[in-house]
C-alpha cells in the first residue's frame, strides 16, 4: 500500500520539528533539540527497526529531572540517551523520575539502566505495569503457546512453527522489565516539582497507555497513541480480553479535546493538529473494518489468517515477516470490534481448545424486524 504522506504531512497536520521532519525524510538521525524552556527531545535508536529511534524526552522541573520514555535497552541507545544530557547540561544520576507512556521494548527497555544509574522512580499505569512480560504467565490462556493460537487463527503449519516457535522458547526471565514504583491513574499528576503533568489515560495501542499533558506550557506528550504520520498498531493478542480498537477510538475521541496543544510524540516529528489527526485515525480505521466486511463477504467464512492475507499492508503479505503476528493481531481487533457491532459473527471460535477446527468469521445475518398481525 502506498503512502501518500510519506513526502508530505498528513491533512490538517502542522510540522513542528521541522529539523526532525527533514531527518525522517532523509533517514538520518534527528538532532537533539531544545522542545521550549527546559524541555528537551532526544532521539534514542531502535536497532533494526524502520522505526529508527524513540524520541526520548527531557522535562527540567525545580530540582529534579524527568525523562519520559527512556528508549531501546542497547549500548548504542544508552550512548546517545547519556549524550542528550550531557547536551542538555546534566546527566543520568540527575534524573529523580521517569515516566513511561508504555511496556513496549522501544519506551521502557532503558529504564531499568537508568533506574540504577540515577535512583530514579519509574511510573506507569496500573493496566500498563500488569502487561510485564513478568507478570503475564499464562496469559496466552487456552493456547498455551503462541503457536498454538496462530494455528486457530488459521495460520499454516509451516507458518505457525516458524512465526511463534522463537517466542515460545523464550526464558520469561530473560523477558522481564523494570517494575514501576509510582502508578499514574487517568488524571494523576506526575510528581515533579514545578511542573504540573497530569496523567491522560489512553488505552487501545496497549491497555494502560498514558499521554502526559504539560498543563501550563499546552503540549502532550503522545507516546505512541498519536503519531503525526504512522498508524499505530492496535492489535488484540493472544489472552487479550475486551476490545482494544473500541478502547483506541474512545481514547481517540477524548484526544481531540487537546487539540490546542503541541503533540510531542514518540516517533517521527513533533506536530499541531491532534484533533484533525485523531479524526483521520480514526476515519482510518472505519475504513478498515469496511475493507474487512467486503473481504469476508468475497471468501465466506474465512480464518482470520485468511482474512489478513487478503488485506493491504505496506508490502506484500509474503514480505511482512515476523511483524505477520502483529499483522494478524490488528486483523483480530478489527474482526472482535465488528462482532460487537454486530456486522460479522463468529463461526467454530475454539478459544485455544486443542485439537479443535480453526476459527472462522462470516457476515452477520442482516436484521429484520416482523411486525404483529392480529386476525380476526
Amino acid at each position: 500500500m502506498t503512502d501518500p504522506s510519506r513526502h508530505h504531512p498528513p491533512e490538517g497536520v502542522t510540522v513542528l520539528g521541522t529539523a526532525q521532519w527533514t531527518a525522517w525524510q532523509e533517514r538520518t538521525p534527528p538532532p537533539v533539540e531544545r522542545v521550549s524552556g527546559g524541555i528537551w527531545s532526544v532521539p534514542v535508536p531502535i536497532p533494526h527497526n524502520p522505526l529508527r529511534y524513540t524520541l526520548s524526552y527531557l522535562v527540567e522541573g525545580d530540582g529534579g529531572l524527568l525523562v519520559v520514555d527512556p528508549g531501546w535497552d542497547s549500548q548504542e541507545g544508552w550512548d546517545a540517551l547519556r549524550a542528550g544530557l550531557a547536551e542538555a547540561g546534566t546527566a543520568a544520576a540527575d534524573v529523580t523520575g521517569i515516566v513511561v507512556t508504555h511496556v513496549h521494548p522501544d519506551h521502557h527497555g532503558l529504564s531499568e539502566r537508568l533506574r540504577e544509574a540515577s535512583g530514579a522512580w519509574i511510573a506507569m499505569h496500573p493496566a500498563e505495569r500488569d502487561t510485564l512480560p513478568q507478570r503475564m504467565s499464562g496469559a496466552l490462556g487456552a493456547y498455551g503457546t503462541l503457536t498454538a493460537w496462530l494455528r486457530d487463527r488459521g495460520a499454516p503449519e509451516q507458518d505457525a512453527h516458524a512465526l511463534g516457535g522463537p517466542f515460545d522458547a523464550r526464558d520469561p526471565e530473560a523477558t522481564a522489565m523494570a517494575d514501576p514504583d509510582v502508578l499514574l491513574e487517568d488524571g494523576d499528576l506526575v510528581p515533579l516539582a514545578g511542573r504540573t503533568l497530569r496523567a491522560v489515560w489512553t488505552p487501545g495501542h496497549t491497555p494502560g497507555h498514558l499521554c502526559v499533558q504539560e498543563v501550563d506550557e499546552r503540549l502532550l506528550f503522545t507516546g505512541d497513541h498519536v503519531l503525526p504520520r504512522i498508524t499505530p498498531n492496535i492489535g488484540l493478542y493472544p489472552g487479550g480480553t475486551g476490545s482494544p480498537l473500541a478502547d483506541f477510538l474512545t481514547s481517540l475521541a477524548r484526544t481531540k479535546d487537546f487539540d490546542d496543544h503541541d503533540a510531542l510524540p514518540a516517533h517521527e516529528y513533533r506536530f499541531r493538529g491532534l484533533g484533525e489527526r485523531a479524526r483521520l485515525l480514526a476515519e482510518h480505521h472505519e475504513s478498515r473494518c469496511q475493507e474487512i466486511v467486503d473481504v469476508v463477504a468475497g471468501l465466506g467464512t474465512p480464518t482470520p489468517w485468511q482474512v489478513a492475507t487478503h488485506l493491504t499492508w505496506s508490502r506484500p503479505w509474503d514480505e511482512v515477516g515476523h511483524m505477520r503476528i502483529s499483522a494478524l493481531a490488528e486483523t483480530e481487533s478489527h474482526l472482535e470490534h465488528l462482532v460487537a457491532e454486530g456486522r460479522l459473527v463468529w463461526h467454530g471460535d475454539s478459544g485455544g481448545a486443542p485439537a479443535s477446527p480453526a476459527a472462522r468469521v462470516g457476515l452477520a445475518a442482516p436484521a429484520t424486524s416482523t411486525t404483529a398481525r392480529s386476525t380476526t
